[in-house]
């Protein structure tokens, strides 16, 4: 059984940073796909960004040179370091793990959930 659990949510101002950390447990952290979700209040749960075993990156379009996902396998720990924040960035913010080791998208390709850290950018 894996556990996520995130940290580094929090009230920003817009333009301000955060960053997102999310430490797994279980030994299988560095075998897999890890993922960054979102979902605004009214709005489906949509993936943010992505990292594979082997560092492949996705990033949904709107956080495109705004966010980045990294990992640290010695850690067993993803991150998501979020600049430029946009009150559109408010929502809670999920880590994710996959039993795939390349990089996936849907959401029902991530296996293992953390419980979701709220992030609000105000204007």
């Amino acid at each position: 059984q894996v556990q996520l659990v995130e940290s580094g949510g929090g009230l920003v101002q817009a333009g301000g940073s955060l960053r997102l950390s999310c430490a797994a447990s279980g030994r299988t952290f560095s075998s897999s796909a890890m993922g960054w979700f979102r979902q605004a209040p009214g709005k489906q749960r949509e993936l943010v960004a992505a990292i594979s075993s082997g560092g492949r990156l996705y990033y949904v379009d709107s956080v495109k040179d705004r966010f980045t996902i990294s990992r640290d396998n010695a850690k067993n720990s993803v991150y998501l370091q979020m600049n430029s924040l946009k009150p559109e960035d408010t929502a809670v913010y999920y880590c994710a793990g996959s039993a795939y080791s390349w990089l996936v998208s849907a959401t029902s390709a991530y296996d293992y959930w953390g419980q979701g850290t709220q992030v609000t950018v105000s204007s």
